[in-house]
């Protein structure tokens, strides 16, 4: 390819400031000359020409080949029936087809899910996958896809490139499917009280109602009937303080799409609106204060606390309207609001008539329904006042032998205790003896009920953890734990361990002897299970799809077993090992991705058309898969047809070598000035002698 082109050996300023010079010479020569004076007008053009430099540029130049980008969408929808099979059938077609064309390039570019719920990106893979290509080098994009995309551009303005664009889309147009959708879910409850869920089922080509199943934390708590794409709701009590895991279910379709989306899971955080714990100390004690200090230093606990300062043989003859004592009111405690408390705790307390024998055995109805009670025993415990020896006795773990060991011991956590997460890795036991201090009193007791989980003198009880009906009692064999607080020989975990046993009595999720948990971190899955028990159940895994696996766990800290899967699928995963059910989300729990799954030429429609190419379905009704041919396009013409799309070819090339020829210096230049010169002074010598 030959051009002319122009290095001024000036700057242009003063290029053009000369040949304006030389333009007013040259017309002011001619009209006071004539003739003559216009070879004197030539020698100032071809020495303004000699300024600009001119040459002769030979490009030798070698067309490159255009490229065309298949976008081939692999994100979870693209799984569902036929799609996957439809996909590479019709990718190994495209790439059989573009490299049989001449000075055509195929690019593919691969699409999963985008990070987090993000989608599927299309368009963001498509720009990083023709980063390195110049615009002008596309010549088409085919897009192969269910159509389900979450980044359409707005215009074909923000695509970079000005090549048609083209959809070929993956699914039929008859697929059933059918879906719960949430309209409104709380994340947050009262324990207590009634939350209520929204949702929704949607369908296409469904039968217009289906049935769904609530459930909360595994057990079915409704099954109902419900119209399609109408909302309905579900009311839920939070029963406990954590995670409330409610499913709803809807029965799938024949032949469903798929029944990835046939789940909608909301966990619900329980909140105490306020812990109400009754605290009576049968004594004035050393010990008294840091239960109370334990307990107030809670925000979220109300505590009641009474001590017995004048108990009925303490009778001094001063007249009642002389005393300045309340008066423990028995009756509104014990019989019309003892279900209000979530904690009652006797401290150092003994049957002292004070509490006549109907409203112990309201306090026993009172665990049986699910309440809890917490004996800090002192010596009193030892004697014929002893709690142990009234109607409380079914709930009370350990029958006092009578004997009281005064005498410096440590603490120790027992095998079961270990593996209890009240007990659990306290501070100061990973090492034996424990590194904290002593206690100096132990009441002596036969344990015939729940689990020991801390020992004193000889390996003797001290800390007794009973599950009793739909409650929880716990047993406290001293009345020193106290002296951990005080720093009594470096003191101990006295917080923790009292925290953490007021906390497992009022039913903490974090403290269940018995739970399966599992988090993920991307699609890596890690299960835990805590149990009392020597070798827990494998765990079954079952993935959004309905697939199973089951899955051996590994011995960890003691009381706990472990196993780490990878999550094939994104989606819910339910979990499920003796009785216990758990759910953990491989990315979202409701993901975006399976929230709209119908296979959609609407979508894409209006920027297709904006480039001039075409969407249309792979396979209509039950034929086969038709893949369209693919035409070269070179005008401003039509980019489809019926039964094919088209690609426009560019001109682009590449530049091998260049070759330049001066015009205006060397010979030629200095012939062509000199012969301009010489003809005007010939020119004006012959207008002189004439």
């Amino acid at each position: 390819m030959l051009t002319l082109s122009f290095s001024p050996l000036v700057p242009e300023p003063v290029l053009w400031a000369a040949a304006a010079l030389a333009a007013v010479v040259a017309i002011l020569s001619v009209l006071a000359r004539g003739a003559p004076a216009a070879l004197r007008a030539l020698a100032l053009a071809i020495l303004v020409l000699a300024l600009a430099n001119p040459a002769l540029v030979e490009e030798e130049r070698e067309p490159v080949d255009d490229v065309v980008a298949i976008v081939v969408d692999e994100s979870a929808s693209q799984d569902l029936g036929e799609r996957a099979a439809m996909t590479q059938a019709v990718r190994e077609e495209l790439d059989r087809r573009l490299s049989a064309m001449q000075n055509v390039v195929p690019r593919f570019i691969a699409v999963t899910d985008g990070a987090g719920d993000d989608g599927t990106l299309l368009f963001r893979a498509l720009a990083n996958g023709l980063a390195d290509v110049p615009p002008d080098r596309i010549a088409g994009v085919i897009l192969v896809t269910d159509g389900v995309v979450h980044d359409i551009p707005e215009g074909a303005g923000q695509l970079g490139f000005r090549a048609p664009l083209h959809a070929l889309i993956t699914g039929r147009e008859s697929e059933r499917d059918r879906q719960i959708r949430l309209v409104r879910a709380p994340r947050f409850g009262i324990v207590g009280r009634k939350q209520t869920i929204e949702a929704m089922v949607e369908e296409r080509n469904g039968t217009g109602s289906a049935v769904v199943t609530v459930r909360r934390d595994g057990e079915i708590m409704a099954r109902r009937d419900v119209p399609t794409g109408r909302a309905f709701t579900v009311p839920v009590t939070i029963d406990r303080g954590g995670a409330n895991v409610v499913e709803i279910d809807v029965e799938p379709l024949d032949d469903e799409l798929t029944r990835a989306n046939n789940r909608a899971v909301v966990e619900v955080e329980g909140i105490r609106e306020n812990l109400r714990v009754l605290l009576v100390s049968g004594e004035p004690h050393a010990g008294e204060r840091a239960w109370r200090n334990l307990l107030k230093s809670d925000a979220n606990v109300d505590l009641v606390h009474f001590t017995i300062l004048r108990p009925p043989h303490k009778q001094d003859g001063t007249p009642i309207d002389e005393l300045s004592l309340i008066a423990f009111p028995t009756r509104e405690l014990f019989q019309e609001k003892i279900d209000e408390f979530d904690l009652i705790i006797f401290d150092r307390y003994a049957n002292q008539s004070i509490l006549p024998s109907i409203y112990f055995d309201n306090i026993v109805a009172y665990v049986e329904n699910g309440g809890a009670v917490l004996f800090a025993a002192g010596p009193e415990f030892a004697t014929v006042a002893s709690l142990a020896r009234t109607r409380l006795a079914p709930i009370i773990p350990g029958m006092p032998t009578g004997e009281i060991l005064e005498e410096p011991y440590k603490a120790e956590i027992t095998p079961v205790g270990g593996r209890h997460p009240v007990t659990r890795g306290l501070d100061g036991s990973e090492v034996s003896p424990p590194a904290w201090g002593e206690w100096l009193r132990l009441l002596d007791a036969d344990v015939h009920a729940g689990d020991t989980v801390m020992s004193g003198v000889d390996g003797r009880p001290l800390l007794v953890l009973e599950r009793y009906d739909e409650g929880r009692v716990a047993l406290l064999l001293s009345d020193h734990a106290w002296l951990w607080a005080r720093g009594f020989r470096e003191g101990g975990p006295y917080l923790d361990l009292l925290r953490r046993t007021a906390h497992w009595l009022m039913k903490e999720p974090a403290l269940e002897e018995e739970a399966l948990r599992a988090s993920a971190d991307g699609r890596a899955i890690t299960i835990e299970r805590q149990s009392m028990g020597e070798a827990p159940s494998p765990v079954t895994l079952t993935a959004p799809s309905g697939e199973s696996v089951r899955v051996g766990l590994e011995p960890g800290a003691p009381g706990l077993w472990r196993a780490r899967v990878t999550g094939a699928e994104l989606g819910l995963h339910e979990l499920r090992a003796d009785g216990l059910v758990a759910f953990v989300s491989v990315g979202p729990a409701n993901p975006r991705e399976m929230r709209d799954v119908f296979s959609s030429t609407a979508h894409l429609a209006p920027l297709v058309a904006e480039t001039g190419g075409s969407v249309r379905r792979l396979a209509e009704g039950a034929g086969a898969v038709v893949v369209p041919r693919i035409q070269t396009v070179r005008s401003d013409a039509r980019l489809s047809g019926a039964d094919w799309i088209g690609i426009r070819p560019s001109e682009a090339a590449v530049v091998r070598g260049v070759s330049v020829v001066p015009l205006a210096l060397g010979f030629v230049g200095v012939v062509l000035l000199l012969g301009a010169v010489l003809a005007g002074w010939l020119a004006e010598g012959a207008r002189r002698r004439a």
